[in-house]
């Protein structure tokens, strides 16, 4: 018994001969790759890739003032950390003083901004790329 463009035996559906399917979609992983790869391509990094945590880990090594403004009613208000870039996470980002030889971790939570004195690497070289989120 035929009902309509498609019929089944109650488990799953067939497509009844002569119909068309519609053109098949990309997966979104699909989308994502040429994304990203559109974005190589005009020297930026993939969409999921630009985060604050891994242009900071592109540019270890480098000096930077890092601008944060704590809570109000704390008695640090707003700091700059002037230092070198060590490591930086999710949540945090590690610099350190080479004139005292402090180190800070600094919760990303607080940051406002990060100032170089000198340019910046904002995509990979090679075949560098950090997990997307």
């Amino acid at each position: 018994m035929n009902q309509g463009p498609y019929y089944g035996n109650g488990g799953g559906f067939y497509q009844a001969a002569g119909s068309q399917l519609p053109p098949a979609q990309p997966s979104p992983q699909q989308v994502q790759a040429a994304q990203a790869q559109y974005a190589m391509s005009q020297g930026m990094l993939p969409l999921e890739q630009s985060y604050i945590e891994n242009i900071l880990r592109l540019n270890k090594g480098k000096q930077a003032t890092v601008y944060m403004t704590y809570e109000r009613g704390s008695s640090l208000g707003t700091q700059a950390y002037k230092g070198i870039i060590e490591a930086a996470g999710r949540d945090h980002l590690i610099i350190s003083e080479p004139e005292s030889g402090k180190r800070y971790l600094l919760l990303m939570i607080y940051l406002d901004y990060v100032e170089f004195p000198e340019e910046i690497i904002y995509f990979p070289q090679g075949a560098a790329t950090y997990a997307p989120r």
